[in-house]
């Protein structure tokens, strides 16, 4: 009777390991749609910008081809990228330094009230200038090099990740709260040990949205070569521009999306 009970018993063992292969197997099928729908989603749009380009027989001055665009990305790649380093370096610059000081007033926000109160509606006063407006004031205060282009695009990415972060910094379970001070945390403890891993789901979710307002902050570079394309009715030139900046949009968007992964490794319960 125990001889079979004992060779019956790594019966458990089999199943659990076919559930972990099961799981590992639905985590890859999952990783794999992740790359291709994408991928699928950009080749349908491609299909049907040929189609109806050939279909209703589109002037290449209006709309071209994909394929004479492909050509042009081909034929004017050093161009494209000259044009595109400088915007590539704004927006980052931008970016840098624009969210670095709404993580900065989001901290002395949660910290201290009163400071809220006094300054978050001139943030919101400052965000509700257009951008229009606040590019020539930028230029005579800082002159025409790279540094009012990187100021607009920091200005563009503070106030999102502000508010995201001040939201963040205050989505903190009452209960670790009471524990922390039960524990007798400084607030230095409770800050960086309790607030900020709470508040990067928030302040991810901002950071993903920067990295496209920080690029149309400071498209300038390449900005200077669509209007041109514009004026000489190159519209191959002006298509093969706006797909450089929106790629590299997208692959800033995924940079943010990486270190993201790799640092919230947790579950929240709250979505942003």
């Amino acid at each position: 009777m125990q001889s079979g009970q004992l060779a019956a018993a790594p019966a458990p063992a089999t199943v659990t390991d076919a559930a972990e292969l099961a799981f590992a197997a639905a985590q890859r099928g999952e990783q794999l749609r992740r790359i291709l729908l994408p991928l699928a989603g950009g080749a349908a749009l491609l299909l049907v910008w040929w189609a109806l380009v050939e279909i209703f027989q589109v002037k290449p001055f209006i709309a071209p081809a994909p394929q004479v665009v492909a050509r042009t990305l081909y034929d004017k790649f050093g161009l494209l990228m000259s044009n595109l380093a400088p915007t590539a370096f704004e927006a980052i610059g931008g970016f840098v330094l624009g969210n670095f000081a709404a993580i900065v007033t989001a901290a002395v926000f949660v910290h201290s009230r009163n400071v809220e109160q006094a300054f978050f509606p001139v943030a919101v006063l400052i965000n509700s200038i257009p951008v229009v407006a606040k590019a020539p004031i930028l230029v005579l205060l800082l002159g025409n090099g790279l540094a009012p282009k990187i100021a607009i695009a920091a200005i563009i990415c503070y106030f999102p990740t502000l508010v995201n972060m001040v939201r963040g910094l205050q989505a903190v379970s009452p209960q670790a709260m009471e524990l922390m001070h039960v524990l007798s945390a400084s607030r230095a403890e409770v800050f960086f040990k309790l607030r900020v891993p709470s508040s990067l789901p928030f302040l991810f979710s901002a950071l993903k949205i920067a990295t496209s307002t920080a690029t149309v902050g400071a498209i300038v570079g390449i900005g200077a070569l669509i209007i041109q394309a514009t004026y000489n009715f190159d519209s191959a030139l002006l298509y093969a521009t706006v797909l450089c900046g929106s790629a590299f949009s997208v692959m800033f968007f995924l940079a943010i999306r990486a270190i993201e992964l790799w640092v919230v490794r947790w579950e929240t319960g709250v979505a942003p």
